[in-house]
């Protein structure tokens, strides 16, 4: 591929969180750069391996000063790393032995964050200096995302900067807003895993996937004899989430008796199983997802309007892949890496003239649509590189203002009847098969969001494409 990238990235060591966190908030507000985060030297070292780290920032980790040992390894892994390490006050001994074992800079702890950010800005400079000219063959790092969120842009690093300030409060609940397929729960995640509450469970529930009549015992749980069939008691995801972090995926379309159960959870921290008596007290924080205007479902009497506001503490909006379009090459790159995998003859990728084409696209499937792309193309292309005219038709358009219309706005189907009338049911079975062809390229083929656009059961919309022999491609 022909796609070269200049980032450049900070390793945090240190073994306080609260201070290693407001350092990485500071350093990201200022700095351009991605900022990690290791609270050790043994697992700053594996970030090293599996990372390119540009500039590291660690303690001495006393009485060991194994940020001494952290600093001769990691100048045998990678001779252009920049190293600056925090000394306590009055240890001049050790700033010395530092800058002996090849430091750029040495900070005293606890650190002044403007002293620390200036520091970094000069290590970067430097470290630009000593890679200055280089040219390197793509390959992808951790650093060009965020606990699996790909994007490099100044959206994106806006959301990795609310997601870590949500994610230290540990305890308000969050409503994650996006479109189909932006990645709300990979964001929930990143919630979670870099919170107080990360060493608890993370339970996901797709409200929109488990049936109605289902939902409510699997969320809630059920005691012996609650119904026909309840021959022993079941904890509920809900209960198994306490502690740790429930996840409910397209609340939009949870029901209204759901709803309010859930509003005494958020309310009395606390629940009833189906058919049982006992208040169970819990401790979970909810963050919840849609990528249905709950304003408008509010005013419209289906979503409750006290839930709304209690969830809705903090909104969290993920962009659209046509607001960032400038991360599609980032992201090509790691479905390349993940497809590629095993594979005798990989796909080498796309043409630059391809890679412009695709950044023109609107993408209404946005990155779940641009992987299904890549997975498809590594199929048909194995070890070739593709070019604009390998791309599917719908992808081929300079210009995506045509497209984008065409999957944002409804479509009018106009007939001419004349004396002799029309064929009814052809007509019925054209506009249906339309239908279902938008919905399927809104959601990048993705049957169960397309059914949803559709007002349709899964199960349904899978037996009208069998029966109009309607292929997806997948």
């Amino acid at each position: 591929m022909s796609m070269f990238y200049s980032l450049r990235s900070v390793l945090i060591v240190h073994n306080n969180a609260k201070e290693r966190g407001e350092l990485a908030v500071a350093i990201r507000k200022t700095v351009d750069c991605t900022v990690l985060e290791s609270d050790s030297p043994e697992r700053a070292l594996e970030a090293l391996q599996e990372d390119e780290i540009s500039v590291i920032l660690t303690d001495l980790f006393a009485p060991a000063n194994a940020g001494l040992e952290l600093l001769k390894k990691a100048s045998k892994l990678n001779t252009q790393i920049v190293t600056i390490v925090g000394v306590p006050v009055n240890q001049r001994n050790l700033a010395l032995e530092a800058l002996k074992f090849g430091a750029f800079f040495c900070l005293n702890t606890p650190y002044n964050h403007e002293e620390t950010i200036i520091a970094t800005s000069r290590a970067l400079q430097h470290h630009d200096l000593l890679t200055k000219g280089e040219v390197r063959g793509r390959k992808f790092r951790k650093s060009d995302g965020f606990h699996g969120i790909i994007g490099q842009s100044a959206k994106m690093r806006q959301l990795f900067n609310n997601i870590e300030k949500l994610a230290a409060e540990g305890d308000s609940s969050v409503l994650v807003l996006g479109e189909s397929g932006t990645g709300k729960e990979l964001v929930a995640r990143a919630i979670h895993a870099h919170g107080p509450r990360s060493r608890k469970n993370f339970v996901p529930v797709n409200c929109a996937a488990i049936p109605e009549d289902l939902l409510e015992s699997e969320l809630f749980g059920y005691v012996k004899g609650a119904f026909t069939g309840a021959n022993q008691a079941k904890m509920g995801r809900l209960q198994y989430a306490d502690g740790g972090t429930l996840f409910l995926d397209e609340i939009g379309d949870m029901k209204a008796s759901l709803q309010a159960k859930l509003l005494r959870v958020l309310q009395e921290k606390e629940f009833e199983p189906v058919g049982g008596i006992k208040p169970i007290p819990v401790d979970v924080r909810v963050v919840a997802a849609t990528h249905r205007d709950l304003e408008k479902s509010v005013s419209e009497g289906r979503f409750r309007e006290d839930l709304y506001y209690r969830l809705n503490v903090v909104p969290l909006q993920i962009p659209p892949l046509r607001k960032r379009k400038e991360d599609i090459p980032l992201l090509i790159d790691k479905f390349i890496m993940t497809y590629n995998r095993q594979k005798k003859n990989p796909f080498k990728g796309f043409s630059h003239e391809a890679l412009q084409v695709l950044k023109q696209y609107p993408w209404p499937g946005n990155v779940r649509e641009l992987e299904n792309l890549v997975q498809r193309m590594s199929i048909f292309f194995a070890g070739q590189t593709a070019g604009c005219e390998d791309l599917p038709e719908k992808y081929q358009g300079s210009d995506g203002t045509a497209q984008e219309q065409q999957a944002s706005e409804p479509q009018e189907y106009s007939v001419s009847m004349d004396e002799g009338g029309v064929d009814f049911n052809l007509l019925v079975n054209r506009f249906e098969n339309q239908l279902i062809l938008q919905a399927l390229n809104m959601t990048g083929g993705n049957k169960r969001e397309a059914a949803k656009l559709l007002n349709l059961k899964r199960t349904t919309l899978i037996e009208k494409l069998k029966r109009k022999n309607i292929q997806t491609g997948d």
